[in-house]
């Protein structure tokens, strides 16, 4: 068992009624000392706390809006006009590829001669008429037959609707042609009829040579320049491909592309193309386009 707590007694005088001191007895606790630091009350809960929250935030949101209305004021203020408008952007250039590339000449045009061109001969014979283009020319027997497909060549997908062609072989490639095959190409902006002719010219006449035939190919210029078709400007550009295509027999082929102003925002577009198999047509190039006439 344990031992007993001993009782102690202050020390007393004889003759002394009270004893100084302390006494202690058994059955009395000893007394705890006063607490020192009291607690915090604890924190506000339920509607006080919410409410607490909600002055909190409904002053937050406050200062991000006086924030941001002076930021508004200082940019209209400033001419910076409306903040929430996105910049416009660049106009997107809609002109046809061939404006894009020859602009109208700006300055006024160059005097033309004192006297006016002699009329050509009235055209005889069977004709081959494009309505579009604007001119007729030509047409031969066979073993020419009528162009009735359209084919839109190169990057400037010129639209060829009419002419004549045949077939001079077929290998893997296909059918190889030779044609004469004309078209209307828009070559100036919206309605203005003054074309920079020498530019449309070389521009078109690059582009047979690059997208009309085999890759790569060597050029034998036979003429190209300035004339007149017809009475009408035009730009000719005549010369000889010579090339190597894989199960083709043809290697060359004699060429000519004009391009004829006709008055018109399009340009009329005259292709003559005869592969080296059948060099017989070659007086076609020159015969077709001495024959040009305006409608």
């Amino acid at each position: 068992m344990a031992e007993p707590t001993p009782e102690t007694f202050a020390w007393q005088q004889p003759g002394r009624r009270f004893a100084s001191g302390m006494v202690t007895a058994p059955g009395v606790p000893p007394q705890d000392p006063p607490p020192t630091d009291l607690p915090e009350p604890p924190p506000p809960d339920g509607p006080r706390r919410r409410r607490r929250q909600m002055f909190v935030f409904a002053g937050v949101a406050g200062a991000i809006l006086a924030i941001g209305l002076t930021i508004v004021l200082v940019m209209v203020l400033s001419g910076e006009g409306d903040p929430f408008r996105r910049k416009a952007s660049a106009p997107t250039d809609v002109r046809p590829p061939l404006a894009q590339a020859c602009p109208a000449p700006t300055g006024s045009p160059s005097a033309g001669p004192t006297q006016a061109p002699s009329a050509p001969p009235p055209a005889t014979g069977e004709r081959t008429t494009d309505q579009d283009a604007g001119i007729s020319y030509k047409s031969y027997g066979a073993p020419w037959v009528p162009w009735n497909e359209v084919w839109r060549a190169g990057t400037l997908e010129v639209p060829y609707r009419v002419g004549q062609h045949f077939i001079t072989e077929r290998y893997g490639g296909g059918n190889y042609h030779a044609s004469i095959l004309s078209a209307a190409v828009p070559a100036a902006d919206n309605d203005a009829v003054v074309l920079d002719l020498e530019c449309v010219g070389r521009q078109v006449a690059a582009d047979v040579r690059a997208e009309y035939y085999p890759q790569p190919n060597t050029l034998e210029p036979i003429r190209d320049g300035l004339t007149r078709l017809g009475g009408l400007p035009a730009y000719v550009s005549e010369f000889r491909l010579r090339f190597n295509e894989p199960g083709l027999t043809a290697t060359e082929e004699l060429s000519a592309v004009a391009v004829i102003d006709v008055g018109k925002p399009t340009a009329a577009i005259l292709y003559v193309s005869i592969p080296g198999t059948h060099k017989q047509f070659d007086y076609v190039v020159d015969d077709v386009l001495k024959s040009v006439r305006p409608l």
